[in-house]
């Protein structure tokens, strides 16, 4: 291929940060133990923010094997810059500095570009025995990349029960050159580059992919054989974990003392989670290295650390210790929320937790947390299909759906201006839900970081200053309280003698929602929330209202707004904002009508009270 960029239609440079030029993975499934990866990959990036679709790395272990790697790098002219041989690639432990992982490696290139356009020319093979991880093919993973040629190739024999699945083929230029009993070929040829629209579904809803699997395969050096989820929820009870729960007596005997005489199952796992939580830490490996079976439950017992298999495992083995039953649980852990699918009996998901069953429900431990209360999800792997294993199968099923006034902030404070425009007040603000996510860790940020992140909150007050700060986190009932004491100059102003200032000085709503005409993709609010908020706003000694902003209340599909203002003298007025914010899924043709009703809130939460002195 003639590297020139000139030669990189202008329809493929139109909003790309980097055009992929070539991407050809060919898949080789000799047998249920043999898998050969072969991929070659050809690059322009045009700007910093191109460098990450390069994608030149691979990951190894004991059971794959980096058989070749290279690349080669061109200026924009196609002429040859520098070659970059396998010695020169950097090779590191997954994860560093911990030992018991150092047959988990990585190795990457590292290339600092001294210009752009450049083009990277990238190949390797690699060979495996862990046929359960065969890569998804999802050449175009992300917005403002445009592709000009990709190909996929796998074979395989009839006996290892070849499947795949595909994902938002609708609208690309895609072609399935061969589909037979031994052989799967696609090609994709000029996919212009998307722009990212505000609120935008994560790109797996809407850049085609593809899912592959096999009913008979190999994992972690072990044969498995999965139509359906039962059949896999028993093989991975079986054969992967079953022999990775052992403790020592010494360890056991501390557990019973531990809970002691409690007889709930749940009280006991509670303290349980905490002991974990005192007692080790998470480290972590990256995605697709290190495999899916967990360290030894005693190993992690011994070290003290673990990645979230290790300590999901470990936890498991020490509510077993005091008759807690427990369930491995497999998922895709994100702040974007992605499911286990259901319809697609294969190895899946990159993140574990714990799930203790609770009657017909279960609640769900977070073991690589050192500080998350028991049961909460929210923010990360809440709300999503997560397939939970069990000794006699396998159970798809989701996790704890937050309901928008779930999420909610709960503000109650007051604040007093003087005759010169200053303010002095405080507030007690109560997080529950997801919004509890976004604030418990303020608790363990520095002085310094935390004046930094109320400067931010409170943008809208100038020359802020944080006199004091105070917190309350109750892990029990999981609702985090701060509380504040503020002071600012000149947030009242003046014209020709009057006093004006904004009336809702704490919630202020940050929301930017871009004009987006002609709007292509549907969009999505991932998280509803409820505030509600009650100020205490009293006057500098001498001054009257004039001027009040007018009640208001506006109601929509998209959630709920409502102010008040009540007048309780001349001097003391209480300002009542309540804001709902309704999670969901919205057409493309609905973005415009949320832009209006999120101005609309804003104007109003800008509006001013006019007071004179008398």
């Amino acid at each position: 291929m003639e590297l020139s960029t000139l030669l990189i239609p202008d329809s493929l440079k139109q909003n790309a940060n980097a055009v992929i030029r070539l991407d050809r993975m060919d898949i080789d499934i000799a047998s249920q133990r043999s898998m050969t990866i072969k991929e070659k990959r050809i690059v322009t990036v045009f700007n910093e923010k191109g460098i990450n679709v390069i994608g030149a790395f691979e990951g190894y272990d004991k059971t794959t094997n980096i058989r070749s790697i290279e690349a080669v790098v061109y200026d924009g002219a196609g002429n040859e810059i520098k070659k970059i041989k396998r010695k020169d690639f950097r090779d590191q432990s997954a994860v560093d500095g911990i030992s018991l992982f150092s047959d988990d490696r990585v190795m990457f290139l590292e290339y600092t570009p001294t210009q752009y356009p450049f083009t990277v020319v990238y190949e390797s093979e690699v060979a495996t025995s862990n046929t359960a991880m065969i890569p998804k093919w999802y050449f175009l993973s992300r917005y403002y990349t445009s592709v000009e040629r990709c190909e996929l190739n796998v074979f395989f024999p009839v006996a290892v029960g070849f499947k795949k699945k595909e994902f938002n083929f609708s609208g690309f230029n895609i072609k399935k050159t061969t589909d037979t009993p031994t052989q799967l070929s696609y090609v994709a040829i000029n996919l212009p580059a998307q722009k990212e629209e505000s609120y935008s579904r994560e790109a797996f809803y809407i850049f085609p992919w593809v899912m592959m699997g096999l009913d008979k395969f190999n994992l972690s050096g072990v044969d498995g054989t999965a139509k359906t989820w039962e059949e896999f929820g028993r093989w991975y009870s079986d054969k992967i974990l079953s022999d990775t729960y052992e403790l020592s007596d010494e360890t056991k005997a501390k557990m019973k003392a531990l809970v002691g005489t409690e007889k709930d199952p749940l009280q006991k796992a509670r303290i349980i989670y905490n002991y974990v939580q005192q007692k080790s830490r998470y480290v972590s490996i990256q995605i697709g290295i290190g495999g899916w079976k967990p360290m030894l439950a005693k190993d992690v017992d011994r070290l003290g650390y673990g990645d979230c298999k290790a300590l999901t495992n470990y936890t498991h083995a020490l509510l077993k210790a005091v008759d807690v039953p427990s369930y491995h649980t497999l998922l895709y852990g994100d702040s974007h929320k992605k499911n286990i699918e259901s319809d697609f009996v294969a190895v899946q998901g990159n993140h574990m937790i714990l799930s203790v069953p609770n009657g017909n429900d279960y609640v769900w431990l977070e073991c690589t947390s050192q500080d998350a209360p028991f049961g909460y999800q929210a923010n990360f792997t809440d709300d999503r299909e997560v397939l939970i294993v069990k000794p006699d199968g396998a159970e798809i099923t989701r996790t704890k759906n937050y309901q928008n006034q779930d999420n909610a902030q709960i503000s109650k404070g007051s604040y007093t201006l003087a005759e010169d425009g200053s303010l002095s007040g405080s507030i007690s603000i109560l997080s529950e839900g997801s919004q509890y996510g976004f604030k418990y860790a303020l608790q363990n940020q520095s002085g310094t970081d935390r004046e930094a992140h109320y400067k931010e909150y409170w943008s809208n007050i100038n020359n802020l200053k944080i006199n004091k700060t105070a917190f309350e986190n109750d892990k029990e009932n999981i609702r985090f309280t701060e509380n504040i004491a503020i002071g600012a100059v000149n947030y009242g102003t003046f014209s020709a003698g009057k006093m004006l200032f904004v009336v809702n000085a704490y919630n202020q709503n940050a929301f930017n929602i871009k004009r987006i005409r002609n709007r292509k993709t549907a969009f999505e609010i991932q998280r509803g929330s409820y505030d509600e908020d009650e100020i205490l706003i009293t006057l500098p000694q001498g001054f009257v209202i004039e001027t009040l902003p007018q009640d208001t209340a506006y109601n929509s599909k998209f959630g709920a707004y409502k102010t008040e203002i009540i007048k309780k003298d001349d001097s003391n007025i209480i300002y009542k904002r309540t804001f709902l914010l309704n999670k969901g899924q919205y057409a493309n043709t609905e973005y415009e009508a949320f832009r209006l009703y999120i101005e609309q809130i804003t104007r109003n939460d800008n509006a001013k009270i006019i007071a004179v002195k008398q």
